[in-house]
């Protein structure tokens, strides 16, 4: 079970205020916008856990998730990396995995670093 941080409520609330924003074209403020990213990171490694993929979403936050083999030290043989915004647009399905990996938005590298099995998270 994945360690929690953020409060289910304070986390669902973070995402909308995001989703209203991105719908709207207007800006989220830098710590609605952590908030947002950090929730959605430990949903996926609450519904997929395990440490055989990491899930980066610089600056804000990394998640491990998927079973499989672990890694211990350095590089993990599984990542991906996701901007704030096209993390934030695949969690919550306004975006699909595939068009954002094929849009270049994602980097993935690893026979497990495909993660559309287990997005959109809501």
């Amino acid at each position: 079970m994945a360690r929690r941080r953020i409060s289910p409520e304070a986390g669902t609330e973070a995402v909308r205020h995001w989703a209203a924003a991105h719908q709207a074209g207007t800006p989220t403020d830098r710590r609605t916008l952590a908030t947002a990213v950090r929730y959605l990171l430990e949903e996926l490694a609450e519904r997929a856990p395990g440490h055989a993929v990491e899930v980066r979403v610089p600056p804000f936050g990394v998640a491990q998730c998927v079973q499989g083999p672990s890694h211990t030290r350095g590089t993990p043989p599984n990542v991906v990396e996701f901007g704030p915004e096209t993390w934030l647009q695949v969690a919550t399905g306004q975006v699909s995995w595939q068009q954002a990996h094929q849009a270049g938005e994602i980097t993935a590298s690893g026979t497990r670093a495909d993660l559309s099995a287990h997005l959109p998270l809501m």
